[in-house]
This record gives C-alpha cells, structure tokens and sequence, in this order.
C-alpha cells in the first residue's frame, strides 16, 4: 500500500516540525490507533525509535543538524509533554552552532521527577536549587540558553565547548555578563575541570564551528594564532579578503589560514570567489596563505603538520596589526 495512504498528511506535517517524529497519543489524535501502529512497524512502514514514539517515514536521510534536532525530540515525545528538553538537546533545538554530530535524548521532568532512561533517552536530575528555567520553543518546552549551557559545557569536552561559546557569543545570544554567569555556574559540576582553560580563548569573532576547532587544535599545540579575522588591504586601503587565522612571520610578513566548511565552499560561485580572493591576497606580497578543510583538522591531522612546517624558524613576536 502506497506510504501516502497509510500516514495522514496531518502527521507527516507533525513530524517534519518535531525531527521526523511523532508520539503515540498524536498518532491516536490523527485516527492512527495502537493496533495500526502495531502493523504499520511490523510492515516495516513505520518505524519505533522507542516506546511511544515513532517514525511515520523510516529511511529518510536527515543532515547533521536534523539529526540533533531528532535527538532532542525523541526524549521530549518520550516523556510526554511536561519534558523538557535539557543541556546539548536544548541547545540543538535553540539552534545553537558547534555541537557534537551525534547527541544522546536527554531531558528533565517536572518537579525534578526521577525516571529510569530507556532505549538510550536520559532523564537529567541536575540538583538545581531553584526551579529549571524553561522556555517554549515551538511545540517544545526548552531549557532556557544560560541553563542549558552550564548543563552542556562541562560534558560537551573543551573543543565543542569553545565552539558552542564563540557561536552564542558571536551571535549576541550570551552577553558578557551572560557568560560569566555561566562560568560562575559551571564550577563544581562534573566535567568542569576539563574546559577550563576555554574561557579565555571565547571570541565573538570566530565565524563557524570549524574555525573555533581550528584554533583549539593550535592551542594546544603550542601555536595558537595572532589574530582572528585578519584582513589584508590593497595599498590604496581597498579590503582584498579577510582570512580565519593568522601568524605574523619574520620579514612582516603574515601567515593566513582559511578553513573551508562543505557547505560554505563547494558551490561553483564560491570556488571562483575563493579563487579570485586568494589570488588577491597573495598578488600583495606580503601573505601566505594555507587553506584546510574539517578533515585536516585534530591533533594528529594536516593541519597541525603543516603550520609546524611553515612557522618553523618564521614566527615572530606579535605586533600591531597593519
């Protein structure tokens, strides 16, 4: 029978807010009864991604943030609808950037209430001395941002954790006295010790996810970048580009990295763009310029390799930009 037959429209425009999912007592609300349900999943026309909650079209691919989005909402239908979507969850549906590709369902419930996770859904007791702050988000009920960071960070490990600051602050969502908030509130908690040492490296300018690894990676190996953002001028002051990273090197000269994102950098206009502006910034004489997409990043990867070659012997001590 014909998928479009067996799942009410009224469903499938459901699920495609809530992650391509839909729970139990809205299929009942649409006239898709247990025993159906029951069939349907047999048949292998629906899926079952835990009790109570379902997957009216299996097989769908979903991109990286769709599938944070599914996380979160598998544990919100879960639970019914006094969950509330908690930590990296609620920050995948707030629509926070930096966030690991995968996410385990966690939510709170009212009162604090206990329960035993199932089918992999955690159930967080956080022991807040004051109620959880909740904001609707759509449909959701959703961790507000300051809370759902200091949930998230200290479990998120320094790398996602830095992305996730540079995101909400580039973004204005965090303001100064926001983040120091959630500093303050993040001492103590299990996993704090671990991202110490990201505060001070959080910067508005750090323009995706991608560069905020980036620049972690170099930290931690001892080359950590001059400048964010530099920008390089023609010598009549026309702006030629602006690159990720950079490292002043000796003759005054600059080494700019450029770290290309897939869905930033493939299309043919951006290609040529790029072309064009790297062509521009190296027709100065005055940069050299790397360029490294996700894959080259880590502590073993490209990278990291490449930047210990190029600055060995060249670096030299940072000065006023130009």
């Amino acid at each position: 029978m014909p998928r479009r037959a067996v799942v009410p429209s009224s469903l499938l425009v459901l699920a495609s807010r809530q992650g391509g999912l839909i729970s139990s007592t809205q299929a009942d609300a649409a006239g898709v009864g247990s025993t159906r349900r029951t069939r349907l999943v047999r048949d292998g026309m629906w899926g079952r991604p835990t009790h109570g909650v379902y997957d009216p079209t299996p097989g769908v691919r979903y991109g990286v943030d769709e599938r944070r989005r599914r996380a979160a909402w598998t544990g919100l239908l879960a639970y019914g609808p006094g969950a509330v979507a908690v930590g990296s969850c609620a920050l995948a549906l707030l629509g926070v950037a930096g966030l690991p590709a995968t996410l385990v369902p966690e939510v709170a419930l009212p009162a604090g209430r206990h329960h035993r996770p199932r089918d992999g859904v955690r159930v967080r007791c956080f022991g807040e001395t004051v109620p959880l702050e909740a904001v609707r988000h759509g449909a959701a009920l959703v961790a507000g941002l300051t809370t759902a960071l200091v949930q998230a960070v200290p479990e998120l490990g320094p790398r996602h954790a830095l992305a996730v600051l540079d995101d909400v602050t580039r973004r204005g969502l965090l303001s100064a006295e926001g983040a120091l908030e959630v500093r303050r509130r993040v001492v103590g908690r299990r996993g704090a010790a671990g991202v110490r040492d990201v505060w001070a490296l959080v910067d508005a300018r750090a323009e995706s996810p991608l560069e905020s690894f980036a620049r972690w990676d170099c930290t931690v190996a001892g080359l950590a970048p001059d400048e964010l953002q530099v920008e390089v001028r023609s010598t009549s002051g026309r702006l030629l580009g602006r690159a990720d990273l950079g490292w002043r090197i000796d003759d005054g000269r600059w080494l700019l990295v450029e770290i290309d994102g897939r869905d930033v950098h493939e299309s043919p206009a951006a290609l040529l763009h790029d072309r064009h502006r790297q062509n521009a910034l190296l027709g100065t004489g005055r940069v050299d310029v790397l360029r490294f997409a996700a894959s080259d990043l880590g502590p073993s990867g490209v990278m990291l390799r490449t930047l210990r070659a190029h600055l060995a012997g060249r670096r030299r001590a940072p000065t006023p930009s130009w």
